[in-house]
């Protein structure tokens, strides 16, 4: 049987560059080599793309590929080519490319652009479109759909950085509409990064100031009282969710630390509620799925409060890929283990 030329791409500009170079690290070392004709693909820091030939998966988490001498600098031409061009000294060489699976974390790779030149490209990709991309990235367009479809969210206010010159009148406004505590987030970035939970006016126009470091919007959420769990979603048409899991965090929030390091944390799968919250639970991320239109894969977070009540969180459409990652061990936790993941996304980005 003829391989499948799949194409891993990973790093880019965002400030989750070293999160993918983990992921990607370890979707690669799970693919089955007697399936898959493996095609490395980096995108560093400084965004330029370069095809790393070699399979040393170590390089890519240690983040010392692009130094090797044989890479090359590839571009994805947005003329229905089905591959990528290899530039060399001669000029361009074709690099044909069954399926792409973007191991990209943040904007420019999650947010809908890239899925977008790999539309143009006719080439097959793994996961969410451009528009389920893009909405799911941005947490105040995912929340209008998501309460438009009647899915509980938590209470927010959505703040531009051009409109916030008074940060102390914003602040009332925020308290009045949310109360204390509060959390500041970015509305388009990953892993905690530009997040803050607010106790009082100073911090929030601390947290207002940090936030928009990463972001030109922010949103402004009342604090649930309650815990996180989350839900891993597969599929294109026929959708399988698997188990629940459970944040417990000593931290404040589940910030960079205590998803990377799980620093005060501990991640629980399957959750520990009872069966009628976890089919509630589930039923919710299929709707929330549905709502923003994805396909192939999306983690689905949200809150249990106190009144045993679910509350929507976010959508994250490119989830951690690693062995232990939410998403995989959710769906390792309903029968579905790392390498067969892979096989089910790869042909769910055929299918599609």
């Amino acid at each position: 049987m003829e391989k499948i030329k799949l194409a891993v791409i990973f790093g880019g500009k965002s400030s989750e560059y070293s999160v993918s170079l983990h992921s990607a690290e370890s979707l690669l070392a799970h693919c089955d080599q007697n399936k898959y004709e493996l095609i490395l693909i980096g995108i560093t820091e400084a965004g330029k793309w370069l095809h790393y030939p070699k399979l040393d998966f170590e390089a890519v988490a240690h983040d010392t590929w692009h130094l090797d001498a044989d890479c090359r600098e590839v571009v994805l031409s947005p003329s229905s080519s089905r591959g990528l061009l290899e530039i060399d000294e001669t000029g361009f060489k074709k690099l044909p490319v069954d399926v792409i699976f973007p191991c990209l974390h943040g904007p420019n790779g999650e947010d809908g652009t890239i899925q977008g030149l790999f539309e143009l490209a006719s080439i097959p990709y793994v996961g969410c479109g451009p528009l389920a991309s893009a909405c799911g990235m941005d947490k105040e367009f995912t929340h209008i759909l998501c309460e438009n479809a009647g899915i509980a969210c938590a209470p927010y206010l959505c703040v531009y950085r051009d409109n916030a010159l008074d940060l102390k009148a914003i602040y009332n406004q925020a308290f009045n509409k949310l109360g204390l505590p509060m959390f500041i987030k970015p509305a388009n970035a990953g892993s905690s990064y530009g997040i803050s939970k607010i106790n009082s006016e100073e911090e929030f126009i601390k947290g207002m100031e940090f936030a928009f470091n990463y972001d030109c919007k922010v949103l402004v959420e009342a604090a649930i009282d309650g815990f996180e769990i989350g839900c891993a979603v597969l599929g294109n048409h026929e959708l399988i969710v698997g188990e629940c899991d459970e944040i417990d965090t000593k931290n404040s929030f589940f910030d960079f630390a205590a998803k990377y390091a799980l620093e005060n944390t501990q991640i629980h799968c399957p959750a520990r509620i009872s069966k009628a919250l976890s089919d509630e639970a589930k039923q919710i991320a299929k709707k929330a799925y549905r709502t923003l239109n994805c396909s192939g894969m999306c983690r689905v977070d949200m809150f249990i409060n106190s009144r045993q009540k679910i509350i929507f969180n976010e959508v994250n459409t490119i989830p951690g890929f690693t062995a232990t990652s939410r998403y995989p061990s959710m769906m390792k936790a309903a029968g579905i283990g790392f390498g067969e993941l892979i096989d089910r996304l790869v042909q769910l980005a055929l299918e599609k």
